[in-house]
């Protein structure tokens, strides 16, 4: 009997551990004890960043965004190539878009200076994320904590699970559907293209369409910084009225057909993004408040919590 009981206390233990780990919560609280200075510690190495250039903010950003839409929020972006991990930094959407991973390793020096071990580089892009916003006059919120990061990255995914600047609208909501977020979410998220530049070869045939979706005088500026051939890397700022400040002045470039990327400007074509597009350009609280809730619901996308993945002493490699 007493065997039995045993077995049972065991059995209810393994069940109860189990449930435990499937249910794991991201919390804002989570290292108030383990490493109570974590985020000081990495606003301090962000905005230090984002002082010395201001373009840091969008690229802090994007990287988060970048890292959850493949395998879920876990840092697999920041992995270094090795024998047995194809790096998703190389795959295209990644390729030439995505940088700032020095200043994601020199918060998380910082960080492991006072706290080894204990602090994510999940959570470090999450938290430097929300930073970089508030620091070029974007909105805040309260960053949920706990991931751990993985051990494997998937340049597979990366190329298939990004939405990319050349996508039709039908894809762009379809890839945000799959991720668990809505089309509201959708264009919020988007309005993170105020800030940071875009390369010329990423627009160049908008800007030659001559089409009735782009403003003439609009695509005839844009043309003296991207020539119709070479010079594909030339640089051009999404937003050319506040390209330091994200704000709500994106959708009012859409307004007036000055979308830079296709992918932004069909935001305004007819279709059950309209109105939503109208309201954040005329309302800038309602467009800060989605997408600050946005972002929130973007770091939820599958976290590796519990005693899934690892904490990474270096966010580039596994320990």
């Amino acid at each position: 009997m007493a065997s039995s009981n045993i077995s049972f206390v065991a059995i209810f233990c393994l069940l109860l551990l189990s449930t435990m780990q499937c249910h794991a919560q991201l919390s804002s609280t989570f290292y108030d004890r383990t490493c109570p200075n974590a985020l000081t510690t990495i606003r301090t190495s962000i905005r230090r960043a984002i002082s010395s250039e201001r373009r840091m903010a969008t690229s802090l950003i994007r990287l988060h965004f970048h890292d959850c839409f493949v395998q879920g929020c876990d840092a697999s972006l920041l992995l270094d190539e090795t024998p047995t991990i194809v790096r998703e930094k190389t795959a295209l959407p990644n390729l030439g878009s995505v940088r700032g991973f020095g200043i994601i390793e020199d918060a998380k020096r910082e960080v492991e200076k006072t706290c080894p071990g204990v602090v994510s580089c999940a959570d470090i892009l999450a938290v430097a994320a929300r930073d970089a916003s508030t620091f070029v006059g974007g909105p805040s919120w309260t960053v949920k904590l706990g991931r751990r990061d993985s051990t494997t990255a998937s340049h597979t995914l990366a190329e298939t699970d990004l939405p990319g600047p050349f996508d039709p609208f039908s894809r762009l909501i379809s890839g945000f559907a799959n991720k668990g977020l809505t089309t509201r979410d959708m264009v919020a998220l988007s309005g993170s293209h105020s800030i940071g530049q875009a390369q010329c070869f990423l627009f160049r045939d908008r800007i030659y369409s001559n089409g009735t979706d782009i403003d003439a005088g609009f695509a005839s500026t844009r043309r003296r910084q991207c020539p119709q051939e070479d010079q594909n890397g030339n640089l051009a700022p999404l937003d050319l009225v506040t390209p330091n400040q994200l704000d709500n002045n994106y959708f009012k470039n859409l307004r007036q057909r000055k979308g830079l990327l296709q992918s932004d400007q069909v935001l305004l074509s007819g279709g059950s993004t309209n109105d939503i597009v109208l309201e954040y350009s005329n309302n800038p609280r309602a467009f800060s408040s989605d997408f600050a809730a946005a972002m929130i619901k973007m770091g939820d996308i599958s976290p590796l919590t519990g005693q899934n993945g690892i904490i990474r002493t270096v966010c580039g490699a596994i320990n």
